[in-house]
């Protein structure tokens, strides 16, 4: 069920969000995770148990962990525990592209096991691993099997997203606040990430299908595809995470932010630090800083951001187009560790340039279906092959959609965040939030576009 649908905006939540407030405070957490059930199992029934037998685990795990956790019991319980959750997420994302890839390697007729993703797995595995290594860190095991199950299954933020921690929510789980305040906060929240979605993601996506269908070839064609996916993957995440983080206030719970204006950043290592925050922070926190982080001296450091970056790259997809997504970052970090990073001070124009091609060319890894698809993207932005310069249809579609692209770069600069800020102090706000709303079930009840981005990973 997606967020962006009628069915989930005039069905599910308001029976979700009536059925919460009605019962007992006591009771809630066990009405969060049976809403979040049913909207998993709209989409995704038969990998409802296989996320049932994941939380299982790690609430036996958790207990133990929590109760030998002084002595190597302790660790080895969350060693078991971890590799447990890794092993369904290793199995159904990557055995195909194991198989696959020995296969290319060596022409054994390897049969493919044809296995399908389940939506949220990453996210829900990562959440389960960081709730093993928080407990054995220190905090509370959760006593509650319905508590730790609504954590791990919460529908605002399972199949896409922030990653929450268990440290920043275990006291939520047992004790939240409600207000009409953060009532309000989570519904204007969540209407700006809806039209994030549907009023400019949405729009983006299909410029992108129109380039790609079109024909015509042309430089100006693979740079209006370049910048329109690179738009749309930002309103789409970005609105999504808007949206969880809307639903959360609205049930009580403070998510992480997940991206701060990523855009306006003068180098990769800024951009980093405000796109995806939550997994950034993820694999600082559970992979860079145990392997020894920048502690051990320069060259210990590369091989920690390599080892970081090339599973950053495989937690996105399993393909080689990804695993060069995160080589290449991976590659720009440590050059501006080294000595990329004071020159890029010396001018703030020449940097966000940088920034914002280097960002350009790793969306384009990101977007192709093949590593070789991605090389004849990057090839096309600079006429490899002898394409010319411009095509009717680029020209077509960039008439089409220019002021949809105009929108979208202004709206990921803090500019509309400025001018929201004296709209919010209006008496007119709630109005304007209303109208917004319209506008979206408008476009929701005439498009067909609308896929989240994230879904698949």
């Amino acid at each position: 069920m997606l967020f962006s649908s009628l069915t989930f905006l005039y069905y599910f939540l308001p029976v979700a969000v009536g059925l919460y407030f009605l019962v007992p405070r006591r009771a809630r957490n066990g009405v969060l995770l049976l809403c979040s059930l049913v909207f998993y199992a709209w989409g995704e029934p038969k990998y409802v148990l296989l996320m049932g037998v994941t939380i299982l685990l790690g609430y036996g795990f958790g207990l133990l962990v929590g109760k030998h956790r002084e002595g190597k019991c302790g660790k080895a319980f969350c060693i078991l525990s971890v590799a447990a959750s890794l092993s369904f997420l290793l199995y159904f994302k990557y055995a195909d592209f194991i198989l696959g890839s020995i296969h290319d390697a060596t022409g054994w007729d390897i049969p493919l096991l044809g296995v399908t993703l389940p939506i949220g797995i990453s996210f829900y595995t990562f959440q389960m691993v960081s709730y093993t290594v928080d407990v054995y860190r220190g905090e509370e095991a959760q006593k509650s099997l319905v508590g730790l199950a609504a954590y791990i299954a919460m529908f605002p933020q399972l199949v896409a997203g922030p990653i929450v921690r268990y440290s920043s929510i275990a006291k939520q789980l047992g004790d939240r606040r409600h207000s009409w305040g953060l009532a309000a906060y989570g519904i204007r929240r969540f209407v700006i990430g809806l039209a994030k979605k549907a009023l400019l993601a949405n729009q983006l996506g299909e410029a992108c299908s129109q380039l790609q269908a079109m024909g015509g070839e042309s430089v100006l064609s693979y740079w209006l595809d370049a910048a329109a996916f690179t738009l749309q993957i930002y309103f789409d995440f970005s609105g999504y995470s808007d949206m969880a983080i809307g639903l959360g206030s609205l049930f009580g719970f403070r998510f992480q932010e997940n991206f701060r204006y990523p855009y306006v950043a003068a180098s990769i290592t800024e951009f980093w630090r405000r796109w995806h925050i939550s997994l950034g922070s993820w694999f600082r926190d559970y992979v860079y800083i145990p392997l020894g982080g920048n502690r051990k001296g320069w060259k210990r450091q590369v091989l920690n951001i390599l080892a970081v970056w090339v599973l950053t790259g495989f937690w996105h997809g399993a393909s080689w187009n990804f695993l060069a997504w995160g080589l290449f970052f991976a590659v720009l970090l440590i050059a501006e560790k080294l000595w990329l990073l004071k020159r890029l001070q010396k001018s703030k124009v020449l940097s966000h340039a940088y920034t914002m091609f280097s960002v350009m060319l790793g969306f384009l890894l990101f977007q192709a279906g093949s590593l070789g698809q991605a090389l004849d993207g990057i090839g096309g932005l600079f006429g490899a092959g002898g394409i010319p310069l411009a095509s009717e249809e680029a020209l077509y579609c960039l008439r089409s959609y220019a002021v949809v692209l105009l929108a979208g770069g202004i709206g990921a600069t803090p500019i509309v965040r400025d001018v929201a800020r004296r709209v919010k102090a209006a008496p007119a706000e709630p109005l304007f939030v209303a109208v917004l709303l319209l506008t979206v079930t408008a476009y929701l009840v005439d498009g067909s576009f609308n896929p989240f981005l994230y879904f698949r990973f």
